[in-house]
């Protein structure tokens, strides 16, 4: 074998050698990330080994595409490779390109997964958008060991780099081979064959493709399966987010039915619903809450075995708990813009709020007549471009974040959450003892990394593995200590808010509702109703209540709701009157027979929306337009579709006019 190696010529040597470097650092990332990332629900080994099996593939592609140019030097220069200083120099500078851009690629998708549970894909790009990346830069160094990391990315490289040297020299060494023409066309095409093949990947008529590594539902699995660099390219794209007339024309008859609309106009695309007030109904004050990264899962009103969030309990216990409560998308951008507007932000790279096209709107917020209206945050607006979803379209509304606080910053995004609620309860106050009512925007932001958590009063506690039953920790879904104590200390935050509204006088003629904007990454979990983690709607479920002592009476709601339908149920709760021009509805609409909620998530990378309710969910593919109808009274994750084929038509009809109109309201629901 040793002879046969020996009598490869060296210039080709070279490149199968350069090819198992690239083939082997890959697989040493697909390690790290097998050993410190992946989790999944399933226990079959076969499973893992196949996407195992399949990653390898992928890797090997990679490798292969990378090593072409040095493989058509090497064949063009022949011997020349190892004599020549210029192509000695052009080599060496291309591999160290490609081996640190890989290394940094890697790190950055196992942090973008470590984040969101997810490979990396083009939504990144928005982490990039003007005047937010020193903002996302701060997080990223308050959140993770950046120095350390580029010292040992920097120790890495320089190891490598010593091994190319090495290998270099090593190959100059040896003798030089001159083949005649035969000879030497046999190993080139040898070597062709060989790099085409491992690029094809497959024993098949068709080659190697990224949806072999969907093989099971589960995003672990599937995850493990595939290459992140190679899954980003397939995947990326320059097209900009539209929307197509005819399609919202063909499916509009079914969301205008279902939402009721005054005057039904497939030709006008008509949204508008007139809701009356009642002026019998006092003026009471409005506070959303917007919790941060509070998905229903890890809060204690769902069982989670940790408990970790008793004031939400003792508030939901006294108020309105909705149980399946959906935010449309996983986005703190998306959700500030859907419960604002009261559209799903369904933008596919950025957020609609960066996007200049959609930020002018009409909305129930800007309805809210003789009220005082107050936007605060205990960082800068200027991220995500958040100001513009409100000075845009609320006219008069009064903005308060990083700068204009006595508080100092707690880290990256600004102010701590008790620092925050403290200065906003001064407010809240003020406009209380003036009699003026306000309707506020409240925006939680310390249970997200880094997940700073202050003393609060000086009686908030961390938590340490010897306060905790860890065999209930490993049950309920955390993946930190530090999460778990940083929604105790956003829990702490939302008992230190009722405190303080109490204090100052105007928690009696107020209205709370609490909402998460979407839910933490988490561990496999098995202790909600549905399987929600493997059919990925966990993501989007998020925890809901309504509290407001002598106006809202204690009880738990099943039917779903969404984060659109926020403001016009508040509007209505005051006896406001209003236009509903987009798709959020009342929630206590006693009228409405059947209640459907729009979701968007991805489940073994691929993106779908859909519409569930109190027993379908109905889906549709994104990326292939494939359709499924589950049961959640039966199997959740078993396709009914072909068993109900009238309930999957009529439901897609519907899914699809919720997506299609949406597309539509968003360049289209000006004032």
């Amino acid at each position: 074998m040793q002879y046969f190696w020996k009598n490869i010529p060296r210039y080709i040597r070279y490149v199968l050698v350069q090819t198992l470097y690239l083939f082997l650092l890959m697989v040493l990332f697909r390690l790290i990330f097998y050993l410190f990332f992946f989790k999944t629900t399933i226990t079959s080994s076969s499973a893992i080994a196949k996407a195992w099996y399949l990653g390898t593939k992928f890797d090997l592609r990679l490798a292969l595409i990378l090593v072409v140019p040095v493989a058509l030097t090497a064949v063009i220069a022949r011997n020349g490779l190892f004599t020549s200083k210029v192509i000695r120099k052009a080599v060496a500078i291309y591999l160290f390109i490609v081996f640190t851009a890989l290394t940094l690629l890697y790190i950055l998708d196992l942090g973008h997964y470590d984040y969101l549970g997810m490979r990396l894909d083009p939504s990144i790009m928005r982490f990039l958008a003007k005047g937010e990346r020193a903002d996302n830069a701060r997080m990223v160094w308050q959140s993770y060991p950046v120095v350390r990391g580029f010292l040992g990315i920097f120790v890495f490289l320089f190891l490598v780099f010593r091994l190319q040297r090495r290998t270099w020299n090593r190959f100059a060494a040896q003798p030089s081979v001159y083949l005649r023409n035969w000879p030497f066309t046999g190993y080139v095409t040898a070597l062709t064959l060989l790099i085409a093949a491992g690029i094809y990947g497959n024993f098949a008529y068709f080659p190697l493709r990224w949806s072999q590594a969907m093989f099971t539902r589960d995003n672990g699995v599937t995850s493990l399966g595939l290459n992140p660099i190679l899954y980003f390219a397939s995947n990326f794209s320059v097209e900009g987010d539209t929307y197509d007339i005819n399609l919202t024309k063909k499916y509009y008859p079914y969301i205008a039915d279902y939402l009721k609309v005054d005057k039904a106009d497939a030709e006008k695309l008509e949204y508008v619903r007139t809701v009356h007030g009642d002026s019998t109904k006092p003026k009471l004050n409005v506070v959303l809450v917007m919790l941060e990264s509070t998905g229903a899962a890890p809060t204690s009103m769902y069982g989670n075995p940790m408990q970790a969030t008793p004031n939400m309990q003792r508030l939901a216990d006294s108020g309105i708990l909705f149980k399946n409560f959906y935010v449309p998308a996983i986005s703190t951008a998306k959700t500030v813009f859907g419960v604002t507007t009261g559209l799903p932000d369904i933008t596919t790279v950025k957020t609609a709020s960066r996007h200049p096209k959609m930020l002018d709107q009409r909305i129930v917020m800007d309805q809210f007549k003789g009220y005082e209206k107050l936007y605060l945050l205990g960082g800068n607006t200027n991220w995500a471009n958040i100001r513009a979803v409100f000075t845009n379209n609320v006219e008069g509304i009064s903005i308060h974040e990083e700068g204009m606080y006595k508080s100092g910053k707690a880290d990256v995004w600004g102010i701590s959450d008790y620092d925050l609620i403290t200065e906003a309860s001064e407010i809240f106050k003020a406009n209380n003892d003036q009699k003026k009512p306000f309707v506020a925007f409240l925006q939680l932001a310390d249970n997200h990394p880094p997940y700073t958590t202050t003393s609060g009063a000086g009686d908030f506690k961390k938590l340490t593995e010897k306060d905790i039953d860890m065999a209930k920790f490993k049950k309920s879904g955390f993946v930190s200590l530090d999460q778990f104590n940083a929604l105790r200390y956003e829990d702490y935050n939302v008992g230190h808010l009722i405190d303080v509204a109490r204090k100052d006088g105007y928690l009696n003629n107020t209205v709370f509702m609490f909402f998460g904007d979407h839910n933490c990454i988490l561990n496999p979990y098995s202790f909600m109703p549905m399987p929600e983690y493997e059919m990925g709607t966990g993501g989007v479920h998020v925890t809901a209540f309504m509290y407001g002592p002598g106006h809202v009476q204690p009880q738990v709601i099943n039917t779903p709701g969404s984060l659109l339908d926020v403001y016009p149920t508040m509007a209505s709760m005051v006896g406001l009157p209003y236009k509903n021009y987009t798709l959020g509805t009342n929630l206590f609409d006693s009228t409405r027979t059947s209640k459907y909620v729009f979701i968007s998530y991805a489940r073994n990378q691929q993106p779908y929306y859909a519409l569930i309710g109190n027993q379908y969910l109905s889906e549709v593919n994104m990326a292939t337009n494939a359709t499924a109808l589950y049961d959640l009274k039966g199997d959740p994750l078993k396709n009914i579709q072909a068993q109900q084929p009238d309930t999957a038509k009529n439901l897609d009809n519907l899914t699809r006019g919720f997506f299609e109109s949406t597309r539509y309201l968003m360049f289209n629901n000006k004032k």
